[in-house]
């Protein structure tokens, strides 16, 4: 059969190929902080008011007047408006779902990443077998049909041969199969979709091009093009679900979720027929040791939380177990629409290799049913399934 052509995927004239990297250079990051430095009171009440209005959508640069130090005060208009517009959309629901780890193998040297690959840890990467086995072991945990597969970025080794038989092996547990591995090429993304895949979660890290490679010295994750183009891929291959995420610690947080705000306007405008979420993961200790540069508190995270639910009514908010307990059951009132339970970051967490190398430390270890239990206690109703396909 004749491989399926992309334009996205890598070409003689885009060794990279095309995508967002090929329109980032229009905004330039300091004056995209300066957009929030010079934020006045006149332009929160503005915005909110525009948003209170719900006629047209939030810009990025509206956005980033919500989350500038200026709106603090309006921490609980933004809280209510969060509340309203994720009521009206998702209602008192919350998805749950839980991660995968296949293997902790990885080619990259990312600085802050326990998976980093001068650390010297005895790797491994789950069998077919195996994976069937950590399925079965998650299954006793909850009725979870949301799978989060999750791997090192080691295309020799969990490339799209191996994630073909990981889903296949994972299909007939799971309804709805989401992977976080590294970014690959159209075709490959439209072959696993063939196999199973209804999403792809992927974090830029960082929208900061010059920054990104101190912190990404070594490795294909070291090229920012192929990263931020990845998205573009998964878009042209028709991938029902793109997750995406900046991690919060490296970089100003407030300028790279501009930066993903402007990318995920830039992404809806041209693969509409996909789903979005984010993610705003704040840096967890991990083996690396790595300390984060800046650092945005709870009420920060929740201000920008309210503040992307007020910029897109639509989106997918998620929450995973990188954040505490109390902090957890407080926001899933106020925007969160996704969180994960139970989640081990180590491959054979579950059931085969409970001792091996993981990605972060948990901050919330309580059972998938303890969390069910508690967004129960909320008045909120906790989703295993959200999405059913039929596959030849």
């Amino acid at each position: 059969m004749q491989e399926l052509k992309f334009k996205c995927d890598p070409s003689k004239d885009a060794v990279f190929g095309h995508g967002f990297a090929d329109e980032i250079g229009n905004f330039d990051w300091n004056e995209t902080i300066r957009i929030v430095e010079n934020a006045t009171e006149a332009d929160v009440r503005r915005v909110l008011a525009k948003a209170r209005r719900n006629v047209k959508p939030l810009t990025p640069e509206e956005f980033a007047i919500l989350i500038s130090p200026t709106a603090d005060p309006f921490l609980e208009e933004m809280a209510q408006l969060s509340r309203h517009f994720t009521l009206e959309r998702f209602g008192k629901t919350i998805s749950m779902y839980i991660p995968m780890y296949v293997s902790n193998a990885c080619t990259n040297k990312c600085v802050y990443c326990g998976f980093n690959h001068d650390n010297p840890f005895t790797r491994t990467t789950l069998t077919p077998d195996q994976v069937e086995n950590e399925c079965k072991a998650i299954k006793k945990l909850g009725p979870f049909e949301n799978l989060l597969v999750v791997s090192g970025e080691y295309p020799s080794l969990c490339g799209v041969e191996y994630l073909e038989k990981v889903l296949h092996r994972c299909r007939p547990y799971f309804h709805n199969l989401t992977i976080e591995v590294q970014p690959m090429k159209a075709a490959d993304y439209y072959r696993l979709t063939e196999s199973g895949l209804n999403g792809v979660v992927c974090f830029q890290e960082t929208y900061h091009r010059e920054a990104y490679k101190k912190y990404h010295p070594r490795g294909m994750k070291s090229h920012f093009d192929w990263r931020l183009n990845g998205f573009d891929r998964m878009g042209e291959a028709g991938v029902h679900k793109i997750g995406m995420g900046v991690l919060l610690g490296l970089e100003d947080w407030r300028a790279d979720t501009i930066m993903m705000a402007r990318h995920l306007r830039y992404l809806q405008k041209r693969y509409w027929r996909s789903r979005f979420s984010v993610n705003f993961p704040r840096m967890r200790p991990s083996e690396s040791g790595y300390q984060p540069k800046v650092i945005i508190n709870d009420r920060e995270l929740a201000r920008l939380t309210f503040a992307f639910r007020i910029f897109d009514h639509d989106i997918d908010i998620s929450f995973s177990t990188r954040e505490a307990p109390y902090y957890r059951d407080h926001i899933m009132r106020l925007g969160v629409t996704s969180m994960s339970a139970g989640s081990q970051t180590e491959p054979g967490g579950y059931a085969t290799s409970p001792e091996a190398l993981e990605q972060f430390e948990v901050s919330d270890d309580r059972s998938p049913m303890s969390v069910a239990e508690a967004i129960r206690t909320n008045g909120y109703e906790p989703v295993w399934k959200d999405w059913d396909a039929i596959f030849d």
